[in-house]
C-alpha cells in the first residue's frame, strides 16, 4: 500500500474540509492514495497516478504523464454534462455511477465541493443525505 503522501498535501488540505464536513464521514488510506468514506461506502478517492504504475486509471484518465485525479459518485443524470465540458473530467468504466476528475491548477474547488457532496448523497443513507440537501447555489 501506497502511504497517502502521494497527494500533494495542498490537495489534501483542500479536500479534507470538504469531505469531513459532512455528518460521518471519516478518512482512511486507500490502496494507494487516500478516501473518504460514509460508514463503508467511498465518496472520495484521490490519488497521484503515474501511467507506468496505474495503467488503468492512466487509461481511464487519458493520461501520458503523472497527475493527481480524484474519483468519486454522480447521479445518473448528471453524468452526460459532465462529460460534456471536457478536461478535467472523465469517466471510469468501473462502476455506471464513478466519475473522475484530474485535479490541476485550474481546479475549482467550489465545483469539486458541489460534487463531494452530491457524491455524498448517492452513498450515504437517506437520512444523513436529507441533514446535507443540495449544494447552494454559488454566490456572485
Amino acid at each position: 500500500m501506497t502511504a497517502p503522501g502521494d497527494v500533494p498535501p495542498e490537495v489534501l488540505d483542500r479536500l479534507r474540509p470538504i469531505c469531513l464536513g459532512l455528518p460521518e464521514t471519516y478518512e482512511e488510506p486507500a490502496w494507494v492514495g487516500t478516501r473518504w468514506r460514509i460508514r463503508k461506502r467511498t465518496i472520495a478517492h484521490v490519488l497521484t497516478v503515474d501511467p507506468d504504475r496505474q495503467p488503468v486509471h492512466a487509461r481511464a484518465a487519458a493520461l501520458d504523464q503523472p497527475a493527481c485525479l480524484l474519483t468519486f459518485r454522480s447521479p445518473l443524470d448528471e453524468i452526460a454534462g459532465l462529460l460534456a465540458s471536457g478536461h478535467p473530467f472523465y469517466k471510469p468504466d468501473w462502476s455506471p455511477t464513478v466519475m473522475g476528475m484530474v485535479l490541476d491548477g485550474d481546479t475549482d474547488w467550489e465545483e469539486v465541493g458541489e460534487l463531494l457532496t452530491e457524491s455524498y448523497c448517492v452513498m450515504a443513507p437517506k437520512r444523513l443525505a436529507a441533514q446535507v440537501g443540495p449544494p447552494a447555489p454559488p454566490s456572485g
